[in-house]
């Protein structure tokens, strides 16, 4: 028996808002890590990101990022980027096409902060960019940092680096795998227009 979304637009677009809002706080979703591509010219980035919201009526999804990173000097540059979505058990695909906004020290990011844990500020409190050369193995970070001996107060030097990849999303293509036939469709959402496709 196929489920109710292997043709219906509607339960499908149900189907994976729900799979997008549960990955925010299910660390086990494979929804949760997408890999997320940019590109200006021909430098062209693919890397995984965590999913930290999901905004079914604003269309809109959102991760943590350092400002320093190569990522952020790419969407100034070009803000066009592309998430791809996978759950190996529910055999679904997501192809999700944004505009993607930085924020760096503002509202938005003031409200993720708040929520961002003590072991996750860390990563913003290295001297070094990401991506930075290095002589030797590193973490980037005074052995204090990797020890975790470092106070919630003085985690705040690290507000300064956080930037929140705010992503508008254009289109999603879904595709799901099935013995009896697999299914894609295309949601359009700038144009408000569904259509299927040939998987």
């Amino acid at each position: 028996m196929q489920p109710a979304y292997y043709e219906n637009f509607e339960e499908i677009k149900n189907k994976f808002w729900s799979m997008l809002d549960d990955a925010v706080t299910n660390r086990g979703s494979p929804f949760r890590i997408p890999v997320f591509i940019c590109a200006y010219q021909d430098e062209i980035d693919g890397r995984i990101v965590v999913l930290r919201k999901s905004d079914r009526s604003n269309n809109l999804l959102q991760f943590h990022t350092d400002l320093r990173s190569p990522k952020v000097d790419i969407l100034m540059k070009n803000n066009s980027a592309s998430l791809v979505f996978y759950d190996k058990e529910e055999k679904i695909q997501l192809r999700v096409k944004v505009e993607c906004e930085v924020n760096n020290q503002n509202s938005v990011t003031e409200e993720s902060w708040k929520k961002t844990q003590h072991i996750s500020r860390r990563c913003y409190l290295t001297d070094s960019p990401p991506g930075t050369v290095s002589e030797s193995p590193t973490s980037g970070m005074i052995s204090k940092l990797e020890d975790f001996d470092y106070t919630m107060e003085q985690s705040e030097k690290g507000y300064k680096n956080f930037a929140v990849i705010k992503c508008k999303i254009k289109s999603i293509e879904w595709l799901y795998l099935a013995a009896k036939g697999h299914r894609r469709a295309k949601f359009n959402i700038e144009k408000n227009l569904n259509t299927w496709m040939v998987p």
